[in-house]
């Protein structure tokens, strides 16, 4: 029993020691096996996603944005983003706030929230970032509130 409730035995197969199977192979993605996108600015590399990986719940890339350079102001109707600045600073501008983000934070942007990145220091910025649940349809899960600054189409998450 947890909190009053009774658990359940997993339907499915069951491994050797009663946990459910994997029914999915555990796949890697390298930057390299996946095109740069450039669309909302920066360098994005989507690695992790229903398109490359079969995710169900969400998906997951990494980023670059050059001195300078700034992500264009977008939300995501059905998705959180979790980002981890793993080198530089950049300034996550919500709900008219600046918040700087810097090597070894991360940031969580709720659902729904306007928000844009730019680097004001002077060297690049690089982040890990995951978005999460996925929306019903790729095309619904991102608004641009900016006309995109790269000549890429969206990236291609799945579908």
């Amino acid at each position: 029993m947890v909190e009053g409730r009774e658990l359940r035995p997993a339907t499915g197969p069951l491994d050797s020691e009663g946990m459910p199977a994997m029914s999915m192979p555990i796949k890697k993605v390298a930057v390299s096996d996946v095109p740069v996108n450039r669309k909302r600015g920066g360098e994005m590399h989507i690695l992790l996603s229903p398109l490359s990986v079969g995710s169900t719940s969400g998906f997951m890339g990494v980023g670059k944005l050059p001195a300078g350079e700034r992500i264009i102001t977008h939300r995501h109707p059905y998705s959180e983003e979790f980002m981890y600045v793993t080198h530089g600073t950049v300034t996550v501008t919500v709900d008219g706030e600046d918040l700087e983000v810097s090597a070894g934070e991360a940031v969580m942007i709720p659902k729904i929230t306007p928000h844009r990145l730019l680097n004001t220091s002077g060297e690049d910025a690089f982040a890990v970032f995951h978005s999460s649940p996925l929306a019903p349809r790729p095309d619904l899960g991102h608004v641009d509130m900016e006309a995109p600054v790269g000549p890429d189409l969206d990236p291609r998450v799945g579908g």
